[in-house]
């Protein structure tokens, strides 16, 4: 078994409100979620409007597998909505879990 844990930095546009922070990450951890079987949450900067870090964590029984997920999700991600930049990401790789 394979695992990835994804540190994403995100630049929330036109967002001037924790309000509406939330509901655009909670709109794009559904999103996410329901795409791919992985787990998500906010990891850092829960107090500003305009910047998240995500955690994305991957689990896959082959090497190849995590790999593609990994891209699919990176590109998922760059294309997801107009309101949401990317601004890096970072993995960590767990290989052979047993």
């Amino acid at each position: 078994m394979h695992a990835a844990a994804l540190e994403i930095e995100l630049r929330l546009r036109d967002v001037h409100s924790l309000k509406t922070k939330r509901h655009i990450l909670k709109a794009l951890g559904a999103a996410v979620r329901k795409k791919f079987p992985v787990g998500f949450a906010e990891t850092d900067h829960q107090d500003l409007w305009q910047r998240s870090q995500i955690g994305v964590a991957i689990v896959a029984s082959e090497a190849h597998q995590l790999e593609r997920l990994i891209h699919t999700i990176r590109r998922y991600l760059d294309d997801y909505a107009d309101s949401v930049e990317v601004l890096s990401v970072g993995i960590v790789y767990q290989e052979d879990l047993r």
